[in-house]
């Protein structure tokens, strides 16, 4: 199962049975609105705090995600999810209310996709039959966590990117009909000694790159393996730099196959800066829009790098340069 260094390769093929997406009042205004399940009209989602509305976003994917697949929540053996706030306590009240058998996961922004990987992996060893895995991010929660309250209407600069509100969940089994997931490359921590909290495209690029050669180089795959590359999320300044450091190291991708979730779910004229983030941003574009696309037959073959960064309010304030992540999730079309 293990392909080269830091690739697993999944040979039992785990299904991806059934997702669910659930947004926000800005997503609802994005490109990728169609491609959500539940769409809500404000953040509070009738709660008193913005730390309970994502619990209730979480919460809801899943449900969604259980129901498509025609389960209920005692099938699930294992929920693997996380998200940006402190202690990760929406992931782990959303456990409290749905009783399955929970293990929490912190990779900032790469978490949709560490969720996938290590569902990928227990499926494939036969360690369970079913697994929810999910990720969520409020916009509102993690601006008065990692920077403003959005009240205090602080101003950002053109680097910051906008974080989404919205959740994914995928169930992921040992058979039936859906997507393959195929392999996983876990990525290392990268950190080339940026520190400013409102550039983390910039900071996060080179995980990207280190991921994607890697899993390049364990697969022994050709450039143009893939249909689509999806980082998430790089943004309008993190993404040029991975461009630039992809062809530094000659693994010449495609143009119109590497994107970005971050540039994929608004529309142009929304203030979003560089783009959107969040672990809500790549769980909720790959489990609506791009399998959505693979349901279609538009993508046989994808790569899903989501990227994080792992600072926290206290590393900035003790001035730490920020550390990132990239896990790479590959998933193929099942038989039609």
């Amino acid at each position: 199962m293990l392909k080269g260094h830091q690739t697993w390769e999944f040979e039992n093929q785990p299904v991806i049975l059934s997702t669910g997406t659930v947004g926000g009042p800005f997503e609802a205004n994005g490109l990728l609105a169609d491609d959500f399940d539940l769409l809500h009209e404000d953040l509070w989602l009738e709660q008193d705090s913005y730390e309970k509305a994502q619990k209730v976003l979480l919460e809801e994917s899943i449900t969604r995600a259980i129901e498509k697949a025609g389960l209920q929540n005692e099938d699930i053996h294992f929920m693997l999810t996380g998200d940006l706030i402190n202690q990760i306590t929406p992931s782990s009240f959303a456990g409290r209310t749905l009783a399955i058998p929970y293990l929490g996961l912190f990779g900032a922004c790469s978490t949709s996709m560490e969720g996938l990987a290590l569902a990928g992996m227990t499926i494939n060893s036969k360690h369970a039959k079913y697994i929810v895995a999910a990720a969520s991010s409020h916009n509102a929660a993690t601006e008065k966590q990692f920077r403003y309250p959005t009240e205090y209407g602080s101003q950002k600069p053109p680097t910051a990117q906008w974080t989404v509100t919205a959740s994914g969940a995928a169930v992921v089994a040992d058979s039936g009909d859906g997507p393959i997931v195929t392999s996983a490359t876990i990525g290392k921590v990268i950190d080339m000694g940026l520190s400013d909290p409102f550039n983390m495209g910039a900071a996060m690029a080179p995980a990207a790159l280190d991921t994607i050669v890697a899993h390049f180089r364990d697969r022994r795959l050709e450039p143009d393996h893939y249909d689509l590359i999806a980082t998430g999320d790089l943004g309008k300044i993190g993404m040029p730099i991975l461009k630039d450091l992809l062809k530094e190291r000659d693994l010449n991708i495609p143009e119109e196959t590497l994107q970005d979730c971050g540039l994929m779910i608004y529309r142009e004229g929304q203030p979003v800066q560089a783009g959107a983030s969040g672990s809500g941003c790549s769980a909720a574009v790959t489990y609506g829009h791009l399998l959505n696309q693979m349901k279609k037959g538009e993508l046989k073959k994808i790569l899903v790098v989501a990227t994080g960064a792992l600072l926290s309010p206290m590393s900035y304030q003790q001035k730490e340069t920020i550390p990132c992540i990239a896990h790479a999730v590959s998933i193929e079309a099942g038989k039609q």
